[in-house]
């Protein structure tokens, strides 16, 4: 389980096919010195397993699902990506339950900038839309963000500063591929309202329940 806030700032620096699946070596430009083997790292907001490592580097196993169902199938060596370590229980949840497993690919449609502030519009799939909602929460590349707006098919996200320079959001232009994961309590809401026969949509439910909220969570 992981937060969406990101630690550090890795980059992709050799990939090597294994079966249906892929290795990805992940540079670091400092140690991290308590990095053990087994444990899990959130890579643009994709869960992997640390098989391997050193000062400077990290090896995962990415399986023939991930490459799939994220943009880690059509990474190449030279990508920066955001990483994160799993929560420990004794940490601040400072963004939100971000579990690791992609949901679908989105794309950045337009980025506006203001007084150092970026607002994002991102476009998502249809079958996932009734699962973002106005101040609701997503994670994208494993960065949690606080919905602004929900409209047709996209949404959009404010970046303060301090996360443009501390993620890969900075770099990012129109027509990016991103890794989108919904918020956790808006799948069960749908599983428990699918269960019960209803037909209220989820989005609805936390429309009406979130009033407030900051423009991100940092």
């Amino acid at each position: 389980m992981f937060t969406g806030l990101i630690q550090r700032v890795g980059e992709v620096r050799r990939t090597q096919s294994r079966g249906p699946g892929k290795i990805l070596e992940i540079g670091l430009s400092e140690p991290w010195g308590d990095l053990v083997v087994g444990e899990s790292i959130a890579v643009d907001g994709v869960c992997l397993t640390v098989t391997e490592f050193s000062e400077r580097y990290f090896h995962v196993d990415v399986s023939f699902e991930t490459l799939a169902r994220s943009t880690l199938g059509a990474v190449v060596a030279g990508r920066q990506v955001n990483l994160e370590r799993a929560l420990r229980l004794s940490d601040r949840l400072g963004g939100h339950l971000v579990a690791g497993h992609v949901d679908t690919v989105a794309t950045l449609r337009s980025f506006r900038d203001s007084g150092g502030f970026r607002e994002l519009t991102v476009d998502a799939p249809r079958q996932v839309m009734h699962q973002v909602a106005s101040k609701g929460s997503v994670a994208v590349d494993g960065v949690s963000l606080t919905v602004n707006n929900v409209s047709g098919d996209g949404f959009q996200l404010a970046v303060i500063p301090h996360t443009l320079a501390g993620t890969t959001l900075d770099g990012w232009r129109p027509g990016r591929k991103i890794n989108l994961e919904t918020d956790l309590v808006a799948k069960y809401l749908e599983r428990l309202a699918l269960r019960a026969g209803s037909t209220q949509r989820i989005d609805e439910w936390l429309g009406a329940g979130v009033a407030g909220g900051r423009e991100e969570h940092e």
